[in-house]
């Protein structure tokens, strides 16, 4: 077997990958019909145990299953949903208050070991406002309480998504933040189940890590601009370093409350910042004097948006400090997870590229690896839909652009940087071009 027969076909290799980038580029979601975590406030008040959920109570009702969605656009029920967004508090309240039935039953409030039910619901649904943004509405309901009750375990239906569970006025209080479809501890109502410094650190690193592998497509799409400057370890590393020193410093003053920004601000220029490495890796062979400046102070603004995060549901206030830290290590471990995939997908490209005579085994490699990534895009596994939370294709489309790009970077090895010309340049105008169609979006609609 020999290269020859695809050497020859490189431009239309070249031409097809630029093609699929630009499709994926004008699928991708502009800006998030975001799903938000609900905050459950539980309270004890005599015989009665209450709760105040600030939620979405549109995607309840339209019937989105919250735990499988990050994009309420992304969802068979998104007609639904935004039809019920542009109701006004009393059409929605009429809606609620036939739905509540059917909520109720799938609430589970387990009182020393018995489910009790929920009832007597108020509801406060805030007027009709952008209908790109979230409506966050109140939801009060009881549950009663033995006289002598003592413990109580909270959950409810997977399709509800995630709670954060927060107890009120007791000391150390119980604070959970319970993914789709988990029950809460079992919880003392009289107080002292609060987490370990240790123990809330541990359960906030999967947290960080979660919103950027694989919310954070915006911070995907930045740190793969960082990584697609130069092959080189150093120009590399020091990006990074000063991304992640950046984002540490906002993220802490942000979530302390000494410095905020509002979304409308903070989401355009993370946009404008993804567009800025794009379009410098194609200008730029290796690290100008003012990149690491430039980059440094786009990792204040990300900090900033993952302060916005947090912000969402905020933190444990007896066990802050390892909350943030935990919270910060898990986004740092999504950007290396992000960092080491793609340059697991480009390292055979990089080698031939460099003079290694692996040409073969390059062809073969990445034959393979376009065979699977077409095979997983069509079959569409629900279940790893789900892992990813998110479309299939949203991951697996660009990764096979990736391959097919170094197949024609590998078949083209004699030329003089096939690598940065075949691969690097294309990528980094797909990130380019999905990032100012954010910056527009975000600022004009």
């Amino acid at each position: 077997m020999t290269p020859f027969p695809l050497r020859s076909n490189l431009s239309f290799l070249v031409l097809l990958s630029t093609a699929w980038f630009l499709l994926i580029a004008s699928l991708l979601p502009a800006r998030a019909h975001e799903v938000l975590p609900a905050i459950a406030d539980m309270e004890r008040v005599d015989d009665t145990l209450r709760f105040d959920i600030r939620l979405s109570i549109e995607s309840f009702i339209a019937g989105i299953d919250l735990a499988v969605t990050d994009d309420t656009n992304e969802t068979p029920q998104a007609a639904q949903y935004d039809a019920l967004r542009a109701l006004t508090p009393e059409e929605l309240t009429t809606r609620f208050e036939s739905y509540w039935p059917e909520m109720a039953d799938r609430i589970n409030v387990v009182v020393d070991g018995s489910r009790v039910p929920v009832e007597n619901p108020t509801i406060d649904i805030p007027a009709v406002g952008d209908v790109e943004t979230v409506r966050q509405s109140s939801l009060s309901f009881l549950a009663p309480l033995p006289s002598d009750a003592q413990t109580v375990v909270v959950g409810w239906d997977s399709a509800f998504g995630t709670m954060v569970l927060r107890q009120q006025g007791v000391d150390a209080p119980y604070d959970g933040y319970l993914e789709a479809g988990a029950s809460s501890d079992t919880i003392t109502l009289g107080g002292g189940d609060q987490a370990s410094g240790w123990q809330t650190f541990v359960r906030y690193i999967p947290v960080g890590f979660d919103h950027i592998v694989p919310k954070g497509l915006d911070h995907i799409l930045f740190v793969l601009g960082l990584f697609f400057l130069s092959t080189r370890f150093g120009p590399l590393f020091l990006q990074v370093s000063l991304f992640t020193l950046a984002h540490t410093i906002t993220l802490a003053l942000a979530a302390l409350g000494y410095v905020n920004l509002p979304g409308s601000v903070v989401e355009p220029l993370i946009a404008a910042s993804i567009t800025y490495v794009a379009v410098e890796n194609i200008l730029m062979k290796n690290l100008s004097p003012w990149r690491p400046v430039i980059v440094f102070a786009f990792g204040l603004l990300h900090g900033l948006g993952f302060a916005s995060v947090l912000g969402e549901f905020g933190l444990p206030e007896g066990t802050f400090i390892p909350a943030l830290i935990g919270f910060n290590i898990g986004v740092e471990i999504g950007q290396l997870a992000v960092i080491a995939v793609m340059f697991l997908a480009v390292w055979q490209a990089i080698r031939i590229d460099q003079g290694k005579n692996e040409v073969q085994r390059g062809f073969i490699l990445y034959g393979a690896l376009i065979a699977v990534s077409i095979a997983i895009i069509a079959i569409d596994p629900p279940a790893l839909a789900t892992a990813l939370e998110n479309p299939v294709w949203l991951f697996f489309a660009p990764m096979l652009a990736i391959f097919l790009l170094c197949a024609a970077a590998i078949g083209s090895r004699d030329q003089i940087e096939a690598y940065r010309r075949i691969v690097s340049i294309p990528a980094s105008a797909f990130i380019g071009l999905v990032g100012a169609y954010w910056f527009v979006e975000r600022v004009f609609f």
